[in-house]
């Protein structure tokens, strides 16, 4: 039930490496690390001459705009699934800090997360509610039911429930199919074209007066933003960013599916997640994007020739931060394969440091603005599974390090599923501000 160990292709730092990364998906940069050793390690990948960086000191190198950029760096199969082109992910310096401090203020305020995870709380429950006792649970799917329900709701985009499942199986589409040239790719391709028709129609609406958008919602935002010159979005890129707020919220759903998977192997922290201790549940949200494979690295690009800890880096190549390696590195986290929420008990993470999501100051660079967001999900998650009594049938549970992203192959089946505690609605609002 473990992650699964991998057998890794030794290979010569400059030969290109790209099938290396396919092999061995989050483990292959950990690989070079082992067998190279030193601040830094010279690869190729997809043709291009490569520097891969992690350590503290390498997100401050990474995340400074003198040194490291994204524009171009991010290939198309990844902008046609996961971002969308022309999304903020590709952008740099006035323009980015510009059009993501909308993001910012719609995803950082305390008040604003709050609301999302009520909003989540109730579909929760209403999901949990109609479960009869004996009914199987797919726990990934339900979870990316309940998050799209909630998101949508909170965004003002207007969704019935028979909407749900078919939103919720798009957007997680996009996230599975960012990784891979096979069938995954071409249904992340078809999903994201699907439900950028769909926002794009509505964004049109909210502004002919068809559709009113809720007072301060995400839909508002977008159907409302200006560039720095003052010109509004057209609607193909305000669907692009529209959905760059809710397919992240639902991907938290893999996250989900990890805390149900470390409360199983772990089931000691259940107690103390019941209790309501939300500043454990918060500690054991951080461990899980800490211990379990989501992102294995970013890449940018060389802005003029450099030099990293003695390793000259050209104008134009590719410079990747290792996400994976430096979440598991003996340096930075003593005996790092060990599952221990105790690291984050009392403190908050160093963004230098714990970097799932990326790293530095999000208010001006790339690091994920919906951080907050996710961790409030998944500490309140954590707090609702441990409030539930469930059997955990016989399936398979490995987590394979070759899949980008990756998941237990079962999806987490539930079965026998009952409350055993207090709804997750009741107090949920004084719950949500204390993760904050």
């Amino acid at each position: 039930m473990g992650i699964a160990p991998l057998m890794v292709e030794q290979r010569g730092p400059y030969l290109d490496d790209t099938l290396g990364l396919m092999l061995n998906g989050y483990a292959w940069l950990p690989a070079l690390w082992r067998r190279e050793g030193g601040p830094a390690v010279p690869t190729r990948v997809m043709g291009q001459r490569a520097l891969a960086l992690r350590g503290p000191d390498a997100v401050r190198f990474f995340y400074d705009e003198r040194h490291v950029r994204r524009h171009t760096a991010i290939p198309e199969p990844v902008q046609g699934t996961l971002f969308g082109h022309r999304a903020v992910h590709t952008l740099d310096g006035a323009e980015h800090r510009h059009r993501k401090a909308m993001f910012l203020s719609l995803l950082t305020d305390p008040r604003r997360v709050a609301a999302l995870v009520d909003q989540v709380a109730v579909a929760w429950d209403e999901a949990i509610a109609t479960n009869s006792e004996g009914r199987q649970i797919v726990l990934f799917d339900e979870a990316s039911h309940v998050i799209t329900k909630g998101v949508c709701g909170w965004a003002g985009i207007p969704l019935d429930d028979a909407g749900v499942a078919p939103v919720a199986r798009d957007l997680t589409a996009m996230v599975d199919g960012f990784a891979t040239l096979g069938p995954r790719h071409w249904r992340a391709r078809r999903a994201r074209g699907r439900r950028e028709d769909w926002l794009g129609a509505l964004v049109d609406q909210v502004r002919t007066g068809a559709v009113t958008a809720p007072a301060g919602s995400a839909l508002a935002a977008v159907a409302g933003y200006r560039h720095r010159d003052g010109q509004p979005m057209d609607a193909e890129l305000a669907a692009v960013e529209l959905l760059n707020i809710i397919r992240p919220t639902v991907a938290v759903s893999w996250f989900v599916v990890f805390t149900a998977h470390a409360l199983h192997r772990w089931p000691e922290h259940r107690d103390r997640l019941r209790s309501g201790d939300t500043g454990y549940a918060t500690a054991f949200a951080h461990e899980v994007r800490r211990f379990y494979p989501f992102a294995p690295f970013v890449a940018g690009r060389a802005v003029t020739d450099l030099t990293w800890q003695g390793q000259h880096v050209p104008a134009g190549s590719l410079v990747l931060l290792d996400i994976y390696g430096q979440n598991h590195d003996a340096a930075l986290w003593p005996d790092p394969y060990r599952f221990d929420p105790h690291r984050f008990v009392g403190r908050s993470p160093d963004p230098y440091e714990l970097i799932p999501q990326g790293g530095a100051d999000r208010s001006t660079g790339h690091r994920c603005p919906g951080e907050d967001v996710t961790v409030a999900l998944l500490a309140a998650f954590a707090g609702w599974l441990a409030q539930l009594d469930y059997t955990v049938p016989e399936q398979d549970l490995t987590i394979s390090l070759r899949r980008i992203p990756a998941l237990p192959r079962s999806r987490f089946v539930l079965t026998d599923v009952r409350r055993s505690g207090t709804s997750p609605t009741s107090g949920r609002h004084t719950a949500a501000r204390r993760a904050h």
